[in-house]
């Protein structure tokens, strides 16, 4: 019956299942690595704790910077602000060489955001149909600004979009 469904969806979109696709995922991941959508993080320390060569005491709450972290080059590489989404090839897990706090877009723990899938999907959705009737390339005019604290660029982003 699931099979009868899926087989029903792929002939509606009228294209064919390719392994190209499966890059989405290492684009999504490499792009909330580079531009993450949140700039921070905050945590409570509820009791004291040594963490490192750094001792944090209890009841103080403390920041993590996300874009820190997605930016370490000791955890990235020297190519750190370089867009290269086969970092993801082999999953995250590989990616990061199993360091769980190394790249959280969402969030870490029994407070990753609950929306997670659901913002992967969506936008797994949105592009696909993007890419299905348009090309996209950036304009000449555009200027590349890295974000900011605010993840809003500073100059717009200014592509064109033309019918396939």
């Amino acid at each position: 019956m699931r099979a009868k469904k899926w087989a029903k969806i792929w002939k509606l979109t009228n294209r064919t299942f390719h392994a190209e696709s499966l890059k989405m995922n290492m684009i999504i991941n490499e792009c909330l690595r580079l531009y993450p959508l949140v700039p921070t993080l905050t945590r409570k320390v509820e009791k004291g704790v040594k963490l490192g060569n750094l001792n944090l005491p209890g009841k103080i709450n403390i920041f993590i910077l996300i874009r820190a972290l997605h930016h370490n080059p000791q955890i990235w590489g020297k190519d750190v602000h370089i867009f290269r989404p086969e970092r993801f090839a082999e999953g995250v897990a590989k990616a990061t060489n199993n360091n769980a706090a190394a790249f959280f877009p969402f969030g870490l723990g029994p407070r990753t955001c609950v929306g997670i899938n659901f913002t992967f999907n969506e936008a797994k959705i949105a592009l696909s149909m993007i890419l299905q009737h348009c090309k996209v390339v950036l304009s000449n005019n555009y200027v590349h600004c890295p974000a900011d604290i605010f993840l809003t660029p500073k100059h717009g982003v200014k592509v064109i979009v033309q019918a396939i």
